[in-house]
Protein backbone atom coordinates (compact mmCIF):
# COMPACT_ATOMS: atom_id res chain seq x y z
CA UNK A 1 0.00 0.00 0.00
CA UNK A 2 1.24 3.39 -1.14
CA UNK A 3 -0.07 6.00 0.28
CA UNK A 4 1.53 9.75 -0.36
CA UNK A 5 0.42 12.87 1.86
CA UNK A 6 -0.24 16.67 0.45
CA UNK A 7 -2.32 19.03 0.48
CA UNK A 8 -5.18 19.44 -2.57
CA UNK A 9 -4.50 21.42 -5.18
CA UNK A 10 -7.38 20.34 -7.68
CA UNK A 11 -10.75 19.84 -8.22
CA UNK A 12 -10.38 16.72 -8.69
CA UNK A 13 -8.82 16.50 -5.23
CA UNK A 14 -12.07 18.66 -3.88
CA UNK A 15 -14.26 16.36 -5.70
CA UNK A 16 -12.75 13.02 -4.62
CA UNK A 17 -13.37 14.70 -1.01
CA UNK A 18 -16.75 15.32 -1.66
CA UNK A 19 -17.36 11.80 -2.79
CA UNK A 20 -15.64 10.39 0.46
CA UNK A 21 -17.54 12.44 2.56
CA UNK A 22 -21.02 11.30 0.84
CA UNK A 23 -20.43 7.76 1.99
CA UNK A 24 -19.29 8.68 5.39
CA UNK A 25 -22.62 10.88 6.17
CA UNK A 26 -25.52 9.37 9.04
CA UNK A 27 -27.87 9.07 5.83
CA UNK A 28 -25.48 6.54 4.38
CA UNK A 29 -24.92 4.68 6.98
CA UNK A 30 -26.51 1.95 8.75
CA UNK A 31 -26.57 2.88 13.10
CA UNK A 32 -24.46 -0.59 13.39
CA UNK A 33 -22.21 1.27 10.82
CA UNK A 34 -22.19 4.49 12.20
CA UNK A 35 -21.30 2.81 16.11
CA UNK A 36 -18.76 0.68 14.76
CA UNK A 37 -16.68 3.06 11.83
CA UNK A 38 -17.69 6.74 13.03
CA UNK A 39 -19.80 8.79 10.63
CA UNK A 40 -19.24 12.53 9.43
CA UNK A 41 -21.60 15.48 11.08
CA UNK A 42 -21.35 18.39 7.89
CA UNK A 43 -22.10 17.98 4.90
CA UNK A 44 -20.14 20.83 2.56
CA UNK A 45 -20.54 21.66 -0.76
CA UNK A 46 -18.21 22.41 -3.47
CA UNK A 47 -17.94 26.36 -2.62
CA UNK A 48 -17.57 26.23 0.51
CA UNK A 49 -14.79 23.28 0.49
CA UNK A 50 -13.17 25.41 -2.44
CA UNK A 51 -13.66 28.59 -0.55
CA UNK A 52 -11.32 26.99 2.25
CA UNK A 53 -8.89 25.04 0.39
CA UNK A 54 -8.00 28.53 -1.01
CA UNK A 55 -7.08 30.00 2.49
CA UNK A 56 -5.63 27.19 3.75
CA UNK A 57 -5.09 24.10 1.56
CA UNK A 58 -6.94 20.45 2.89
CA UNK A 59 -4.43 17.59 3.76
CA UNK A 60 -5.00 14.63 1.53
CA UNK A 61 -4.23 10.87 1.54
CA UNK A 62 -3.86 9.45 -1.85
CA UNK A 63 -2.90 6.30 -3.19
CA UNK A 64 -2.45 6.87 -6.87
CA UNK A 65 -4.73 9.63 -7.99
CA UNK A 66 -6.93 8.44 -6.08
CA UNK A 67 -7.92 10.44 -2.66
CA UNK A 68 -7.77 7.93 0.16
CA UNK A 69 -8.04 9.93 3.58
CA UNK A 70 -8.82 13.74 4.40
CA UNK A 71 -8.19 16.63 7.28
CA UNK A 72 -10.31 19.73 6.66
CA UNK A 73 -8.47 22.61 7.31
CA UNK A 74 -10.83 25.71 8.64
CA UNK A 75 -9.60 29.05 9.08
CA UNK A 76 -11.42 30.61 11.83
CA UNK A 77 -12.96 33.16 8.99
CA UNK A 78 -15.41 30.70 8.32
CA UNK A 79 -17.16 30.34 11.48
CA UNK A 80 -20.04 31.27 10.01
CA UNK A 81 -20.03 29.10 7.31
CA UNK A 82 -21.41 25.92 8.81
CA UNK A 83 -24.68 26.85 11.52
CA UNK A 84 -24.21 23.42 13.00
CA UNK A 85 -20.46 25.01 14.31
CA UNK A 86 -21.49 27.88 15.50
CA UNK A 87 -21.36 26.14 19.09
CA UNK A 88 -17.93 25.10 18.55
CA UNK A 89 -16.29 28.24 17.95
CA UNK A 90 -17.85 30.42 20.80
CA UNK A 91 -16.62 27.32 23.03
CA UNK A 92 -13.21 27.73 21.77
CA UNK A 93 -13.66 32.13 22.07
CA UNK A 94 -14.40 31.34 25.49
CA UNK A 95 -11.30 29.57 26.59
CA UNK A 96 -8.67 31.34 27.46
CA UNK A 97 -4.71 31.50 25.75
CA UNK A 98 -6.38 30.29 22.02
CA UNK A 99 -4.93 32.60 20.14
CA UNK A 100 -2.77 31.18 17.12
CA UNK A 101 -5.19 28.14 16.15
CA UNK A 102 -6.86 25.92 12.90
CA UNK A 103 -9.38 23.89 13.15
CA UNK A 104 -9.61 20.96 11.57
CA UNK A 105 -13.07 20.69 10.18
CA UNK A 106 -13.39 17.22 9.47
CA UNK A 107 -11.41 14.38 9.14
CA UNK A 108 -12.27 10.88 7.09
CA UNK A 109 -10.40 7.53 5.95
CA UNK A 110 -11.61 5.70 3.00
CA UNK A 111 -12.65 2.20 4.72
CA UNK A 112 -10.12 -0.14 2.89
CA UNK A 113 -7.54 1.94 4.56
CA UNK A 114 -8.71 2.31 8.22
CA UNK A 115 -6.55 0.77 10.86
CA UNK A 116 -3.20 1.10 8.47
CA UNK A 117 -1.95 4.76 10.02
CA UNK A 118 -3.42 6.96 7.48
CA UNK A 119 -5.46 9.10 9.78
CA UNK A 120 -2.24 9.41 12.03
CA UNK A 121 -0.66 10.91 8.78
CA UNK A 122 -3.01 12.90 7.75
CA UNK A 123 -2.76 15.01 11.22
CA UNK A 124 1.13 14.32 11.09
CA UNK A 125 1.13 16.39 7.97
CA UNK A 126 -1.62 18.94 8.90
CA UNK A 127 0.73 19.72 11.91
CA UNK A 128 3.97 19.94 9.38
CA UNK A 129 1.83 22.32 7.01
CA UNK A 130 0.12 24.49 9.41
CA UNK A 131 2.75 24.64 12.02
CA UNK A 132 4.32 28.02 10.49
CA UNK A 133 1.27 30.30 11.38
CA UNK A 134 -0.62 28.75 14.08
CA UNK A 135 0.11 26.74 17.59
CA UNK A 136 -2.84 24.33 17.79
CA UNK A 137 -5.43 22.45 16.20
CA UNK A 138 -8.93 22.37 17.16
CA UNK A 139 -11.55 20.13 16.67
CA UNK A 140 -14.50 18.70 18.28
CA UNK A 141 -16.26 15.16 18.05
CA UNK A 142 -19.92 14.25 18.53
CA UNK A 143 -20.42 12.04 21.79
CA UNK A 144 -22.02 9.33 19.74
CA UNK A 145 -18.60 8.94 17.41
CA UNK A 146 -16.66 6.86 20.21
CA UNK A 147 -14.61 5.45 17.42
CA UNK A 148 -13.68 8.97 16.59
CA UNK A 149 -12.93 10.38 20.00
CA UNK A 150 -10.96 7.50 20.64
CA UNK A 151 -8.34 7.71 17.71
CA UNK A 152 -8.07 11.71 18.46
CA UNK A 153 -7.41 10.94 21.67
CA UNK A 154 -4.75 8.15 20.61
CA UNK A 155 -3.27 10.87 18.10
CA UNK A 156 -2.27 13.38 21.26
CA UNK A 157 -5.64 15.17 21.20
CA UNK A 158 -6.60 16.30 24.41
CA UNK A 159 -10.29 17.43 25.59
CA UNK A 160 -10.72 20.58 26.92
CA UNK A 161 -14.34 21.38 26.97
CA UNK A 162 -17.00 18.88 26.99
CA UNK A 163 -20.46 20.74 26.26
CA UNK A 164 -23.78 20.15 24.91
CA UNK A 165 -25.26 21.76 22.22
CA UNK A 166 -28.46 20.80 20.14
CA UNK A 167 -29.42 18.21 22.05
CA UNK A 168 -26.11 16.60 21.66
CA UNK A 169 -22.99 15.99 23.81
CA UNK A 170 -19.45 17.12 22.48
CA UNK A 171 -15.72 16.98 22.87
CA UNK A 172 -13.83 20.21 21.88
CA UNK A 173 -10.15 18.62 21.61
CA UNK A 174 -6.97 20.33 21.07
CA UNK A 175 -3.85 19.11 19.53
Amino acid sequence: MSVNYGVAFSDKDLQDILELQEQNLPANLSEEAMRRDGFLTVKHNFELLKKMNDVCPHIVASNGDRVIGYALCMHPDFKSEIPVLFSMFKEIEAQSGIDSFMVMGQICVDKEYRGKGVFRGLYLKMKEETSSYCDLIITEVDGRNTRSLKAHLAVGFRVIKKYQSDGRDWYLIVL
